[in-house]
């Protein structure tokens, strides 16, 4: 193809037609999948930065999701994530800090019990925070 020496189009402009999208970086969003009546919480941190969440704002979402799940069922479930909860409030409480690991034994047993407690706020809140710390 024969170039006519005019100005060719930026890939990142739109040429028409929706030519050549892109995209940046995308900061600072949370996004909730399925469910029914799902409400999101959205706290706003930058991971490891002086703003992130520090152990005490941590440690309140650990207390008002285990405080939130007294409302469901009685089941072995609801037993388990507690128990993991309580353990996490214990190292919270007792350390005043972050232990490398525990935002990830978080997370993990929020995706483990996620049929438990997606109707539960306390659980996004928590999620939301937990995205924006490495571990």
């Amino acid at each position: 193809m024969a170039h006519d020496g005019g100005a060719e189009a930026d890939p990142g402009t739109d040429g028409g037609a929706g030519a050549g999208q892109r995209f940046g970086r995308i900061e600072r969003s949370a996004f909730s999948i399925g469910g029914s009546h799902v409400t999101n919480t959205v706290v706003e941190h930058g991971g490891t930065a002086p703003d992130a969440p520090g152990a005490a704002e941590l440690l309140a979402a650990v207390r008002a999701l285990r405080a939130a799940l007294v409302h469901l069922p009685r089941s072995a479930d609801r037993t388990a994530l507690d128990g993991e909860l309580d353990e996490a409030a214990g190292e919270l409480a007792e350390t005043g800090a972050i232990a490398p690991g525990l935002p990830g034994r978080l997370r993990a047993a929020l995706e483990r019990w996620a049929p438990l407690v997606e109707p539960v706020n306390a659980a996004t809140a928590l999620g939301t925070l937990l995205a924006t710390l490495a571990g």
